[in-house]
């Protein structure tokens, strides 16, 4: 059955290096033909989003996220703050226009952000997790993975890359930040166990999806109310450098240097500094405490299930 929906698009425009502005007219032509009822606006910042994200609840219209995996979260952060305690959590949408998009990867969405936007008219409400990330500054949910370590390191080259790669920056990244890794000492505790590692990277996954596909959990579900943790101990370069790739079909968790435990909450420091990443955006500091907010949100997915 197709629903003509009130919906308000939030949109980051500089999302994806524009790509997400390059595609809203493709988009706004696509709703408006399926009879939608539909107001756009652009962010600002952040909380911009989570101002936009209130007043479409205020007008009874459905948020939509266009973007990339970060505005996504933050449309979702908000939402479930604002219904906190009605039977139904809050109903959103999500267009892609980021560079990953791994959101979209992660619960079925198309990728083409003109294809997903029938999903928002013949779509199913399911229940989604939030993970959130808590810190010296303040809260950040989000709906992908939080990592720390040589995660972080990778997304802070993304950042401040200038490189026009699309979505192999992150590939780019990684390769750039092996180069110059020396091992960390995390001390983590794991729903109050202590979980001490030397390596790599701890990452807290909500979905299984992160860096343009890579399938970093590979078993881990938007909808199990649990979060999985993902850690690589210390090994060569050389040995790190052909596990690489199997993450991308989410083999590598079956190499001796990766472990993989379930949690619910996981509290997260280190031997040096370094800024925790979420949907790739910056979301807190060490030491910081990830937990899981279950059935959080309702997100319209493709009815045959993603």
């Amino acid at each position: 059955m197709i629903v003509q929906r009130r919906l308000q698009l939030i949109v980051n425009p500089s999302a994806g290096g524009g790509r997400s502005a390059r595609a809203l007219p493709g988009v706004e032509r696509a709703l408006r033909e399926a009879g939608h009822d539909l107001r756009t606006t652009l962010t600002t910042s952040l909380r911009h989003a989570d101002e936009l994200t209130e007043q479409a609840l205020y007008d009874e219209r459905v948020p939509v996220a266009m973007g990339g995996d970060g505005i996504a979260g933050r449309v979702a952060g908000a939402l479930s703050l604002l219904t906190p305690h009605v039977a139904q959590p809050g109903l959103m949408g999500v267009l892609p226009g980021g560079r990953g998009n791994d959101l979209c990867r992660a619960v079925g969405l198309p990728r083409d952000p003109v294809a997903a936007c029938a999903v928002l008219g013949s779509g199913v409400p399911r229940a989604l997790d939030l993970g959130v990330v808590s810190s010296a500054t303040g809260d950040v949910p989000f709906l992908g993975i939080a990592g720390i370590g040589f995660d972080s390191e990778v997304q802070e080259r993304v950042l401040t890359s200038r490189l026009r790669l699309g979505q192999a920056v992150y590939l780019y990244g990684a390769l750039a930040t092996v180069a110059r890794w020396r091992p960390a000492r995390f001390a983590c505790r794991v729903d109050g166990s202590p979980f001490d590692v030397e390596g790599w990277t701890v990452a807290v996954c909500n979905s299984g999806r992160y860096g343009g596909g890579m399938r970093l959990a590979p078993d881990a579900s938007t909808e199990d109310g649990v979060l999985d943790v993902v850690a690589i101990a210390t090994s060569s370069r050389t040995h790190f450098l052909r596990t690489l790739p199997k993450v991308f079909r989410g083999t590598h968790v079956s190499d001796a240097s990766v472990s993989v435990r379930p949690a619910r909450k996981v509290e997260l420091s280190a031997d040096r500094p370094f800024r925790v990443f979420a949907d790739g955006d910056p979301a807190g500091v060490l030491p910081c405490t990830v937990t899981v907010r279950p059935a959080a949100v309702r997100l319209l997915l493709p009815a045959g299930g993603g």
